[in-house]
């Protein structure tokens, strides 16, 4: 029905950038809202940057000024541009998305996740 894939996570230094992708594919209608999460070993899942169709974005603190989300024309797919990156930004980072989308013949409105890219920030 809805598939996302995470792409762009690795091994960086401190100090150092990567960009993550989030590519959504499947019976889409819309995609409403399309959010980076993430998880350390030990902590609970957090909420990183969002965006939503209309171009609204929203961050945690703690990225503000170092993480930029953004997205292509047709939303399909979201980036985050992650600079400066901290030994503490060591995590497990998750797509999701909020969409309406095809089954059958009915339109539904579903929350999806992708399976998660490794960021390790290394100093």
């Amino acid at each position: 029905q809805v598939q996302l894939v995470e792409s762009g996570g690795g091994l960086v230094q401190s100090g150092g950038s990567l960009r993550l992708s989030c590519a959504a594919s499947g019976s889409i209608l819309r995609i409403a809202t399309m959010t980076w999460y993430r998880q350390a070993p030990g902590k609970q899942r957090e909420l990183v940057a969002s965006i939503t169709s209309g171009g609204t974005t929203t961050y945690v603190d703690s990225v503000k000024g170092r993480f930029t989300i953004s997205r292509d024309g047709a939303m399909n797919t979201v980036y985050l541009q992650m600079n400066s990156l901290r030994t503490e930004d060591t995590a497990v980072y998750s797509c999701n998305a909020v969409v309406r989308y095809w089954s059958g013949i009915r339109s539904m409105t579903g929350d999806y996740w992708g399976q998660g890219t490794q960021v390790t920030v290394s100093s």
